[in-house]
């Protein structure tokens, strides 16, 4: 009796012991961090060769040499910063730019994809097959991954694995649904992903329509929001070509100028940005 209270002392402190070391969840990594969210943008971007300590680094460099040929033009160091500065952040902008466009563009393509699932559900194709067809008769745009699906499944004969492959390869929230939708009926079947296909079918188009006259309202606001805040910048990038206007910001003074100038345009374009922007649906089933 002795060894056996021995062992049950034991073991009940280790388990104390372990229990400061074991991972408790939630305390890893935000699932939606800046890390997640940048990778995401970089795949939307079709960029998913990088990764988002890759765009650090490439900004960093792209913003050391602004700040070397702005020096070495206008022999200012404050003129020299304020363009290192925006050089740095070309390369987010972008991205951004590009996965904007792509997201508008695929916004525009899930109605058919769902349409094509549920057309080959309905004729009796396999879950597998019905997503590995369309890498042959979906949307072009969207062929590429899901012919990677099709050889991944063919190759490993994991549907979930490969479907949490398509996930990351595509990057996007209505994609996340269609594949729970897809893994769900998969893991505990059901004969009502048809009306769920259809049915999401019906909101994407009414989202798009939506979406869609709101963003022709307000895209003549929104482009001379983006005027108003490059004008300036501009007007100063002519003006150090003259070496008399630009000595005047070597001081003190025009430093502090250019910073609130700077500090203004930024906080003036993000207000912009955010007081126009349309709601994006978040990766909640990443």
């Amino acid at each position: 009796m002795g060894v056996v209270v021995g062992l049950l002392l034991g073991a009940g402190l280790a388990c104390v012991w372990w229990s400061w070391w074991a991972p408790h969840p939630g305390s890893g990594p935000p699932v939606d961090g800046w890390n997640a969210r940048t990778q995401d943008a970089l795949v939307q971007a079709g960029m998913s060769g990088v990764t988002p300590a890759g765009l650090v680094l490439t900004s960093g460099g792209l913003g050391l040499v602004g700040l070397l040929v702005g020096f070495a033009l206008t022999r200012v160091p404050s003129m020299a910063l304020c363009l290192g500065v925006f050089v740095a952040l070309a390369p987010s902008a972008v991205v951004r730019g590009r996965a904007r466009r792509r997201r508008a563009r695929l916004r525009a393509l899930w109605p058919e994809v769902v349409d094509h699932l549920a057309s080959g559900i309905r004729a009796g194709l396999a879950l597998p097959e019905a997503v590995a067809q369309l890498g042959e008769r979906g949307p072009v745009e969207l062929r590429e991954p899901f012919l990677a699906f099709a050889v991944d499944y063919r190759a490993t004969g994991r549907f979930g694995d490969c479907l949490d492959l398509l996930k990351a390869r595509l990057a996007d929230p209505v994609a996340d649904r269609i594949v729970e939708a897809l893994r769900l009926t998969r893991d505990v079947g059901g004969t009502d992903l048809g009306r769920l296909l259809r049915t999401l079918s019906s909101f994407l188009r009414e989202d798009l329509r939506t979406r869609g006259e709101l963003e022709a309202r307000q895209s003549w606001t929104v482009n001379a929001a983006r005027l108003a805040a490059a004008a300036p910048w501009l007007v100063l990038g002519l003006l150090a070509t003259r070496t008399e206007a630009a000595q005047a910001y070597d001081s003190t003074v025009g430093l502090l100028v250019l910073a609130a100038g700077a500090a203004s345009t930024v906080v003036a374009y993000v207000l912009m940005l955010r007081i126009a922007r349309l709601p994006e649906d978040p990766r909640v089933l990443r």
